[in-house]
Protein backbone atom coordinates (compact mmCIF):
# COMPACT_ATOMS: atom_id res chain seq x y z
CA UNK A 1 0.00 0.00 0.00
CA UNK A 2 1.51 3.39 -0.99
CA UNK A 3 2.77 5.65 2.14
CA UNK A 4 0.87 8.77 2.41
CA UNK A 5 2.72 11.71 3.70
CA UNK A 6 1.85 15.97 3.35
CA UNK A 7 3.16 19.51 4.02
CA UNK A 8 0.80 21.46 6.45
CA UNK A 9 0.76 25.16 6.50
CA UNK A 10 -0.69 28.54 6.11
CA UNK A 11 -0.12 29.44 3.02
CA UNK A 12 1.34 26.60 1.74
CA UNK A 13 0.56 26.70 -2.07
CA UNK A 14 3.90 27.94 -2.92
CA UNK A 15 5.65 25.15 -1.27
CA UNK A 16 7.89 23.00 -2.99
CA UNK A 17 8.06 20.23 -0.82
CA UNK A 18 5.86 17.66 -2.78
CA UNK A 19 8.31 18.44 -5.78
CA UNK A 20 10.95 17.92 -3.15
CA UNK A 21 9.83 14.51 -1.78
CA UNK A 22 8.70 12.94 -5.03
CA UNK A 23 12.27 13.31 -6.78
CA UNK A 24 13.13 11.99 -3.47
CA UNK A 25 10.65 9.10 -3.71
CA UNK A 26 11.48 8.18 -7.47
CA UNK A 27 15.58 8.28 -6.91
CA UNK A 28 15.14 5.75 -3.74
CA UNK A 29 12.17 3.79 -5.23
CA UNK A 30 10.11 4.52 -1.84
CA UNK A 31 6.18 3.96 -2.81
CA UNK A 32 4.95 7.34 -1.61
CA UNK A 33 2.51 10.24 -2.39
CA UNK A 34 3.12 13.73 -0.75
CA UNK A 35 0.26 16.56 -1.07
CA UNK A 36 0.19 19.71 0.39
CA UNK A 37 -2.84 20.30 3.00
CA UNK A 38 -4.12 24.23 3.68
CA UNK A 39 -4.77 24.86 6.83
CA UNK A 40 -7.13 27.62 9.09
CA UNK A 41 -5.25 29.17 12.26
CA UNK A 42 -7.08 27.54 15.01
CA UNK A 43 -7.84 24.52 13.04
CA UNK A 44 -4.25 22.53 13.17
CA UNK A 45 -5.05 19.72 15.45
CA UNK A 46 -8.38 18.55 13.82
CA UNK A 47 -6.60 18.76 10.16
CA UNK A 48 -3.53 16.71 11.36
CA UNK A 49 -5.93 14.36 13.75
CA UNK A 50 -8.06 14.18 10.09
CA UNK A 51 -4.72 13.41 7.70
CA UNK A 52 -3.74 10.51 10.64
CA UNK A 53 -6.98 8.94 10.46
CA UNK A 54 -7.27 9.02 7.33
CA UNK A 55 -3.55 6.77 6.82
CA UNK A 56 -1.47 9.39 7.11
CA UNK A 57 1.94 8.25 8.36
CA UNK A 58 4.21 11.74 8.60
CA UNK A 59 3.89 15.52 7.81
CA UNK A 60 5.96 18.57 7.67
CA UNK A 61 5.26 21.43 9.02
CA UNK A 62 5.51 25.32 7.61
CA UNK A 63 4.06 28.53 9.45
CA UNK A 64 3.07 29.25 11.51
CA UNK A 65 2.10 25.84 12.94
CA UNK A 66 5.75 24.58 13.77
CA UNK A 67 5.25 25.56 17.69
CA UNK A 68 1.72 24.08 17.54
CA UNK A 69 3.10 20.78 16.30
CA UNK A 70 5.90 20.67 18.86
CA UNK A 71 2.96 20.72 21.89
CA UNK A 72 0.95 18.57 19.89
CA UNK A 73 3.42 15.53 20.12
CA UNK A 74 3.72 12.48 22.35
CA UNK A 75 7.15 12.63 22.01
CA UNK A 76 10.00 15.25 20.75
CA UNK A 77 13.24 14.86 19.72
CA UNK A 78 16.41 16.58 21.29
CA UNK A 79 15.82 18.51 18.21
CA UNK A 80 12.73 19.43 18.70
CA UNK A 81 13.69 20.28 22.23
CA UNK A 82 16.23 22.56 21.48
CA UNK A 83 14.08 24.33 19.17
CA UNK A 84 10.76 24.34 20.90
CA UNK A 85 9.45 23.87 17.52
CA UNK A 86 8.89 20.84 15.24
CA UNK A 87 8.77 20.74 11.25
CA UNK A 88 8.51 16.90 10.95
CA UNK A 89 5.62 14.80 12.41
CA UNK A 90 5.74 10.93 12.48
CA UNK A 91 2.45 9.16 13.35
CA UNK A 92 2.34 5.09 14.23
CA UNK A 93 -0.06 3.50 16.75
CA UNK A 94 1.92 4.51 19.81
CA UNK A 95 1.12 8.55 18.88
CA UNK A 96 2.88 11.43 17.45
CA UNK A 97 6.64 11.71 17.12
CA UNK A 98 7.83 15.47 16.67
CA UNK A 99 11.37 16.37 14.91
CA UNK A 100 13.09 19.71 13.62
CA UNK A 101 15.00 19.34 10.74
CA UNK A 102 15.92 22.58 9.78
CA UNK A 103 18.70 23.32 11.74
CA UNK A 104 20.46 19.93 10.63
CA UNK A 105 19.54 20.93 6.95
CA UNK A 106 21.05 24.74 7.41
CA UNK A 107 24.07 23.80 8.06
CA UNK A 108 24.60 20.68 5.80
CA UNK A 109 23.95 22.85 2.89
CA UNK A 110 26.72 25.52 4.75
CA UNK A 111 29.49 22.23 5.05
CA UNK A 112 28.57 19.88 2.40
CA UNK A 113 27.34 21.98 -0.04
CA UNK A 114 28.92 25.32 -0.09
CA UNK A 115 31.92 23.70 1.72
CA UNK A 116 32.37 25.96 3.69
CA UNK A 117 33.51 24.92 7.51
CA UNK A 118 31.98 26.48 10.57
CA UNK A 119 34.40 24.97 13.10
CA UNK A 120 36.08 28.10 14.73
CA UNK A 121 34.67 30.90 12.83
CA UNK A 122 32.63 34.05 14.15
CA UNK A 123 29.01 33.60 13.17
CA UNK A 124 26.21 36.52 13.24
CA UNK A 125 22.38 35.05 13.14
CA UNK A 126 19.81 37.39 12.26
CA UNK A 127 16.90 37.40 14.03
CA UNK A 128 15.20 35.56 17.38
CA UNK A 129 11.95 33.83 15.85
CA UNK A 130 11.25 30.10 15.45
CA UNK A 131 13.41 30.48 12.22
CA UNK A 132 16.82 31.34 14.55
CA UNK A 133 15.93 28.75 17.49
CA UNK A 134 15.74 25.74 14.63
CA UNK A 135 19.24 26.25 13.59
CA UNK A 136 20.83 27.53 16.67
CA UNK A 137 21.78 24.51 18.33
CA UNK A 138 23.17 23.20 15.16
CA UNK A 139 25.19 25.67 14.68
CA UNK A 140 26.66 25.75 17.93
CA UNK A 141 27.51 21.41 17.46
CA UNK A 142 29.80 23.11 14.65
CA UNK A 143 32.29 24.52 17.41
CA UNK A 144 32.43 27.93 16.03
CA UNK A 145 34.43 30.36 17.71
CA UNK A 146 31.76 32.63 18.54
CA UNK A 147 28.27 33.55 17.71
CA UNK A 148 26.40 36.86 17.93
CA UNK A 149 22.34 36.68 17.74
CA UNK A 150 21.31 39.99 16.43
CA UNK A 151 17.62 41.40 16.80
CA UNK A 152 15.54 44.63 17.13
CA UNK A 153 13.90 43.80 20.21
CA UNK A 154 17.87 42.77 22.04
CA UNK A 155 16.06 41.41 24.81
CA UNK A 156 14.37 38.92 22.34
CA UNK A 157 17.78 37.91 20.87
CA UNK A 158 19.22 37.72 24.53
CA UNK A 159 16.36 34.99 25.87
CA UNK A 160 17.33 32.82 22.73
CA UNK A 161 21.35 33.27 23.72
CA UNK A 162 19.96 31.83 27.74
CA UNK A 163 17.92 29.20 25.80
CA UNK A 164 21.07 27.55 23.88
CA UNK A 165 23.86 28.62 26.36
CA UNK A 166 23.80 25.20 27.69
CA UNK A 167 25.03 24.08 24.45
CA UNK A 168 27.63 26.68 23.95
CA UNK A 169 30.75 24.66 24.98
CA UNK A 170 33.40 27.43 24.43
CA UNK A 171 31.97 29.69 22.55
CA UNK A 172 31.63 33.05 22.80
CA UNK A 173 27.56 34.00 23.00
CA UNK A 174 26.48 37.24 22.80
CA UNK A 175 23.02 39.36 21.78
CA UNK A 176 22.73 42.22 20.17
CA UNK A 177 21.18 45.12 18.43
CA UNK A 178 21.59 45.35 14.76
CA UNK A 179 22.57 49.28 15.88
CA UNK A 180 25.30 48.09 17.65
CA UNK A 181 27.14 45.49 15.45
CA UNK A 182 28.39 48.73 14.26
CA UNK A 183 30.49 49.26 17.32
CA UNK A 184 32.50 45.82 15.89
CA UNK A 185 36.24 46.29 14.58
CA UNK A 186 36.17 43.18 12.59
CA UNK A 187 33.70 41.47 10.49
CA UNK A 188 32.11 37.93 10.82
CA UNK A 189 32.87 35.26 9.13
CA UNK A 190 29.38 33.96 8.45
CA UNK A 191 26.88 35.96 8.57
CA UNK A 192 22.75 34.21 8.50
CA UNK A 193 19.60 36.22 7.77
CA UNK A 194 17.08 34.39 9.63
CA UNK A 195 14.41 37.14 9.11
CA UNK A 196 11.55 36.77 7.06
CA UNK A 197 12.33 40.46 5.65
CA UNK A 198 13.23 39.01 2.54
CA UNK A 199 10.00 38.12 1.77
CA UNK A 200 8.55 41.65 1.55
CA UNK A 201 11.44 42.99 0.03
CA UNK A 202 13.13 44.23 3.29
CA UNK A 203 16.04 43.37 5.07
CA UNK A 204 17.56 44.95 8.95
CA UNK A 205 19.44 47.70 9.01
CA UNK A 206 22.97 46.70 8.65
CA UNK A 207 26.17 48.50 9.36
CA UNK A 208 28.74 48.53 6.69
CA UNK A 209 31.84 46.33 7.51
CA UNK A 210 30.13 43.68 8.69
CA UNK A 211 31.71 40.84 6.07
CA UNK A 212 35.27 39.63 6.92
CA UNK A 213 37.49 38.62 3.81
CA UNK A 214 36.00 35.99 2.65
CA UNK A 215 33.06 35.24 4.30
CA UNK A 216 29.71 33.37 3.55
CA UNK A 217 26.52 35.53 3.31
CA UNK A 218 23.15 33.36 3.69
CA UNK A 219 20.00 34.20 3.31
CA UNK A 220 17.48 31.52 4.79
CA UNK A 221 14.70 33.03 2.02
CA UNK A 222 15.38 31.46 -1.28
CA UNK A 223 14.23 31.75 -5.07
CA UNK A 224 17.29 35.27 -6.10
CA UNK A 225 19.20 37.56 -5.42
CA UNK A 226 17.43 39.19 -1.68
CA UNK A 227 18.02 42.43 -0.28
CA UNK A 228 20.50 40.93 2.07
CA UNK A 229 22.27 39.20 -0.23
CA UNK A 230 22.59 42.28 -2.86
CA UNK A 231 23.63 44.60 0.66
CA UNK A 232 26.79 41.55 1.03
CA UNK A 233 27.98 41.82 -2.44
CA UNK A 234 27.74 45.44 -2.29
CA UNK A 235 29.78 45.76 0.57
CA UNK A 236 33.04 44.44 -1.72
CA UNK A 237 34.92 42.92 0.97
CA UNK A 238 37.44 40.19 -0.73
CA UNK A 239 35.78 36.99 -1.43
CA UNK A 240 32.24 37.49 0.29
CA UNK A 241 30.05 34.48 -1.33
CA UNK A 242 26.70 34.90 -1.17
CA UNK A 243 23.77 31.93 -0.86
CA UNK A 244 19.89 31.62 -0.78
CA UNK A 245 17.99 28.72 1.32
CA UNK A 246 16.95 26.80 -1.37
CA UNK A 247 19.91 24.12 0.12
CA UNK A 248 18.52 24.15 3.31
CA UNK A 249 14.84 23.98 2.25
CA UNK A 250 16.33 20.20 0.19
CA UNK A 251 18.80 19.17 3.14
CA UNK A 252 15.99 19.57 5.97
CA UNK A 253 13.41 17.98 3.22
CA UNK A 254 15.95 15.31 3.42
CA UNK A 255 15.96 14.80 7.00
CA UNK A 256 12.54 14.34 7.08
CA UNK A 257 12.60 11.55 4.23
CA UNK A 258 15.09 9.56 5.74
CA UNK A 259 13.26 9.84 9.31
CA UNK A 260 10.25 8.30 7.94
CA UNK A 261 11.91 6.05 5.15
CA UNK A 262 14.67 5.51 6.89
CA UNK A 263 16.68 5.79 3.53
CA UNK A 264 18.93 9.01 2.92
CA UNK A 265 17.98 10.65 -0.29
CA UNK A 266 20.87 12.26 -2.79
CA UNK A 267 20.22 15.93 -2.28
CA UNK A 268 22.48 17.31 -4.86
CA UNK A 269 20.68 16.41 -7.92
CA UNK A 270 17.28 17.74 -6.63
CA UNK A 271 19.04 21.01 -5.69
CA UNK A 272 19.89 21.11 -9.18
CA UNK A 273 16.54 20.55 -10.66
CA UNK A 274 14.97 23.49 -8.63
CA UNK A 275 17.56 25.85 -9.62
CA UNK A 276 16.84 24.77 -13.02
CA UNK A 277 12.99 24.78 -12.42
CA UNK A 278 13.96 28.58 -10.84
CA UNK A 279 15.41 30.16 -14.27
Amino acid sequence: MTDSYAVIGNPVAHSKSPQIHAAFATQTSQDIIYKAIFCEVGAFAVAVAQFREGGGKGMNVTLPFKHEASQLANWRSVRAQSAGAANTLTFDAQGITADNTDGVGLVRDITENLRVSLRGKSILLMGAGGASYGVAGPLLEEAPRALVVANRTVSKATALVKHVAPNAARCVLSASSYAALKERSEGFDVVINATSAGLSGGMPELADGLFAAGALAYDMVYGGVTPFMAFAQAQGAPGVHIADGLGMLVEQAAESFYIWRRVRPHTAPVIALLRRASQ
